[in-house]
């Protein structure tokens, strides 16, 4: 476990925004009864726990005030009202902070950075919790981010986020991050943060000509809205990491083409995500579970929309901009020798057909209340992207040892996720947390059972 070394509060710096308010788009919206997202980061760092107090916790402290300066919403609270009237959004004022913890573990350090199977609920010593809702007249406020840092003397130091999805998606919140690095490795010189740094927060660019945000809003308001961050370490849950190697990528990708070779734009996430699914799909078999062969098989994954809507929404747009990608067929589908084939098939063409369909996106067919039902137990869903490149985040140490999506273990299906390798460009990485027999390598397939 971790023991707390000091926790405190962290706000931007004197001079920042005075208050600040961004009023919910119906991208964000929808996340407000989402669990929290949780990830960590490793670091390899020999450092003493003396120099941990008087080095690292400083300088840790004062780069985040300066990257909360750029990322203001971060430090406040998004607001939702009590009654039937107003709309929820993202607010901050004057002594609005991030809570922060500093603490020491004597836990492996190496152990927890590996690749192979590692008990889920260990993970939860280095993640903090966001602070209970507070109330204001008419309005619950709940926070948004708070980050635990981990000291393992003499081996290394995990960085923790907590947040809620309804203030951004991964694209925002690894720009903050990587943005918080910058600034601590360069002893706080913000002369070194590019333009790609500076969020953008103007909503009135987002177009809402269907009045979606308060549509999904007032199918919410119908039930009592829990606004209280609850996190559950799961008992029977193993983590493990895949490093899917680019040499591997190209034999899938050359595979698919032998098999259909009118298909074009084969990705490298498209064969990744396929192979994954085929196998957690035929894993339930070598392990002896029966499901129904004509039941139905979900995957999903989420699309970046600032590209994808016109006029487009800067790169640097601060705050959610996702919508799913949802692919399905039987069960029988996926297990029989095309499963793959199959697989890679329907992703492929899903995101194809969606890719640039601006009206499906601004009219909702997406979206929870509309579109069609999914099984939530028959469904993978991907966290994460290769684009984020958070082994890119470097505070002065240089790049993280190991990422660890600690979200995925939440939710009745299975989430995986996908991230670059940190060690070989072009290698992915796939990590998973499921039941231990499943894990099991006995229950696992090789890229070479799919020839």
């Amino acid at each position: 476990m971790a023991l707390v070394i000091e926790k405190c509060q962290v706000a931007p710096p004197p001079g920042s925004a005075f208050e600040l308010t961004l009023p919910l788009t119906y991208f964000d919206v929808q996340w407000l009864a989402f669990h929290r997202l949780r990830r960590i980061q490793f670091y390899k760092l020999p450092i003493s726990k003396t120099s941990f107090i008087r080095t690292i916790i400083p300088n840790l402290k004062k780069s985040l005030s300066l990257a909360l300066k750029h990322y203001i919403p971060l430090a406040g609270n998004v607001v939702c009202p009590l009654n039937s009237d107003g709309y929820p959004e993202l607010r901050y004022v004057t002594g609005d902070s991030v809570s922060v913890t500093f603490s020491e573990t004597n836990m492996d350090f190496n152990f927890l950075v590996g690749n192979h199977p590692r008990n889920a609920k260990e993970f939860y010593h280095l993640l903090p919790q966001l602070a209970e809702p507070k109330y204001a007249p008419g309005v619950q406020l709940a926070p948004l981010l708070a980050i635990q840092v981990t000291l393992f003397p003499n081996h290394g130091i995990s960085i923790g986020f907590t947040h809620h999805h309804v203030v951004g998606d991964g694209l925002s919140l690894a720009v903050f991050t990587k943005t918080w690095a910058l600034l601590n490795k360069f002893g706080g010189n913000e002369q070194f943060l590019a333009d790609e740094s500076i969020p953008y927060y103007d909503r009135s660019i987002v177009k809402d000509p269907y009045g979606l945000g308060m549509s999904i809003w007032d199918d919410m308001k119908k039930y009592k809205l829990e606004m209280f961050d609850i996190a559950t370490p799961p008992d029977d849950k193993v983590r493990a990491t895949f490093i899917v190697a680019r040499k591997d990528i190209e034999k899938l990708k050359n595979l698919i083409l032998s098999r259909r070779p009118s298909l074009t734009h084969v990705t490298s996430f498209t064969v990744t995500c396929a192979y994954v699914w085929t196998c957690l799909i035929k894993s339930e078999a070598a392990i002896g579970e029966e499901i129904d062969e004509n039941g139905m098989e979900f995957f999903m994954c989420a699309a970046d929309c600032r590209t994808r809507l016109d006029p487009p929404l800067p790169p640097t747009f601060f705050g959610n901009c996702i919508v799913p990608y949802i692919a399905k067929t039987r069960h029988a589908d996926l297990v029989g020798t095309e499963g793959f084939t199959i697989a890679v098939e329907l992703i492929r063409e899903t995101i194809k057909k969606r890719m640039k369909d601006e009206e499906w996106i601004l009219n909702g067919e997406w979206c929870f209340k509309k579109r069609s039902p999914i099984d939530v137990n028959r469904l993978l869903s991907v966290a994460g992207s290769p684009k984020l490149d958070l082994y890119a985040a470097d505070f002065g140490w240089g790049r993280p040892a190991k990422l660890e999506f600690v979200s995925i273990d939440s939710g009745s299906g299975i989430s995986m996720s996908l991230s670059k390798s940190k060690d070989f460009d072009g290698d992915l990485e796939v990590g998973l947390s499921l039941p231990k027999t499943r894990m099991n390598p006995r229950a696992q397939l090789s890229i070479a059972s799919l020839a």
